[in-house]
């Protein structure tokens, strides 16, 4: 008797153990697929409570849980309301080699020059928030995100309001990229280098400290071709309240960009949130540090990036048209130089589902690499 009590004993601490491990589970796959508890056994049982098995399955384009349907507002489920057909045009995007992927609605800046090329003398990057604290449809935007990452190959992606979910989305669909985040939680910034052309040499993170916002700033050092160039990219406090602070974080931003050692070209992208005054008010940039757009002589066609006037993705019954997403480049003092040729706005065309990928449009860049 004892024994068998022993035995029974052992095998209901077993059953707690197991419990308790699958509990912790679930608590992870929420964790990163940004959903309820529920959903996220139901995804595990269904894949043997395999969590990296049951992710991928989650985050498969058009895959639904068989119940809980209206829960799942993150990035690849929708409701059937929003749900759309899996299309080669839109979603299993194959990242892993630069033929263009064609967007229904071509994008309106003109880079034929440069598209999809591994041409030595050029670097291209695009910096873009992306709006991912928006559920509202959120996979069908993320995959048009991927397609003119597709489309257009840049060498370096700046991405602001990025979140779990659309992170490992990123992670499985663009996988010729290397990633790197400012955060793990919440939404953050993501740095994203085309293997085939770029060397990550370092990273860091420069924390805000008066931050409520969970702000900071994320470099990496790269070498692309033999030119070491160091990259930033910050999401700047948010709303006219949080001007104060924003201004210490362009503060702390200048300084750090002024601290890279001057072999090193510097090049900042990012959402500043900066109203032109606000810029003034602490004196202007830096004397080495030039605004890439007032540097290209300003053109009209990408003087706004948040736009409510054109982008109704907020439906916002205002019209506001602000440059809050700038590109900063401190140049090297000798070697080679990168200089600024064009830049377009990127995501101004509609979705199939009436929305465009982000509230922002991103900033494309294309530069010379000068020997």
């Amino acid at each position: 008797m004892e024994l068998s009590g022993a035995a029974g004993m052992q095998s209901l601490e077993g059953d707690e153990a197991l419990r308790a491990e699958r509990e912790r589970t679930c608590a992870e796959f929420s964790s990163i697929a940004g959903c309820d508890l529920a959903v996220a056994q139901c995804y595990l049982a269904e894949n043997d409570w395999e969590l990296e098995r049951a992710i991928n399955s989650y985050f498969e384009p058009g895959v639904e849980c068989p119940s809980n349907k209206e829960t799942l507002t993150t990035l690849i489920n929708t409701p059937d309301s929003e749900a759309m057909p899996a299309t080669s045009s839109d979603t299993c995007i194959d990242l892993t080699d630069d033929t263009p992927v064609i967007i229904k609605k071509a994008p309106v800046a003109d880079i034929s020059p440069t598209l999809n090329q591994e041409d030595e003398s050029h670097v291209t990057l695009l910096t873009w928030n992306i709006d991912g604290i928006d559920q509202a449809n959120l996979p069908e935007r993320a995959r048009g995100v991927c397609s003119y990452l597709a489309l257009y190959s840049p060498d370096i992606v700046l991405l602001q309001e990025v979140i779990p979910p659309y992170y490992e989305y990123l992670k499985k669909r663009a996988i010729s990229y290397t990633i790197i985040t400012g955060n793990e939680d919440g939404y953050f910034t993501a740095i994203m280098l085309k293997k085939s052309r770029v060397r990550l040499l370092s990273q860091e993170i420069v924390p805000f400290p008066s931050t409520a916002m969970m702000r900071n700033l994320l470099i990496v050092y790269v070498n692309i071709s033999g030119h070491n160039i160091c990259f930033m990219t910050s999401h700047l406090e948010s709303t006219k309240e949080h001007s104060n602070e924003r201004a210490k974080q362009l503060n702390i931003v200048l300084k750090k960009i002024q601290d890279i050692p001057p072999s090193t070209t510097v090049i900042f992208g990012g959402d500043t949130n900066l109203r032109d005054k606000e810029v003034e008010k602490i004196g202007g940039l830096p004397s080495n540090i030039l605004d890439i757009w007032e540097f290209l002589g300003k053109p009209e066609h990408c003087r706004y990036t948040w736009d409510t006037k054109m982008n109704n993705n907020l439906k916002a019954p205002y019209t506001c048209r602000l440059r809050f997403d700038r590109l900063f480049l401190r140049a090297a003092e000798h070697g080679s130089q990168v200089v600024p040729q064009s830049l377009d706005l990127i995501g101004t065309e509609k979705l199939d589902c009436g929305r465009f990928p982000s509230d922002h449009w991103g900033l494309f860049c294309d530069f010379d690499v000068i020997l």
